[in-house]
């Protein structure tokens, strides 16, 4: 189904979302995600950067494969998708969503 926005796609994006470990694993990645990429700029390590969506998507997907049991919404919305991630993880990180 096409998304007329990303405000229209969230609340499907969250529904995607409503088992604990797949969401806890979610932040993990996105942390993990934000301090690589930040001891790539402090080391200036360029290489270390490919692994970026290796760590982001590899504990996500878990997440969907082994305890949501779905497709990650990646698949047909990829841009949506990933601003959900980061909408999600600040949420998570400000008590908006349980962990």
């Amino acid at each position: 189904m096409p998304y007329a926005s990303f405000k229209d796609f969230y609340p499907y994006y969250l529904g995607e979302h409503q088992n604990r470990t797949c969401r806890r694993l979610h932040f993990v990645g996105s942390t993990l995600v934000l301090l690589l990429l930040l001891a790539a700029l402090l080391r200036g390590q360029a290489a270390l950067l490919w692994l970026l969506p290796v760590i982001g998507y590899g504990f996500a997907w878990a997440g969907h494969f082994f305890f949501e049991k779905n497709r990650p919404a990646t698949f047909k919305h990829p841009l949506y998708s990933l601003m959900g991630d980061w909408v999600m993880f600040w949420q998570m990180l400000r008590g908006q969503i349980r962990f």
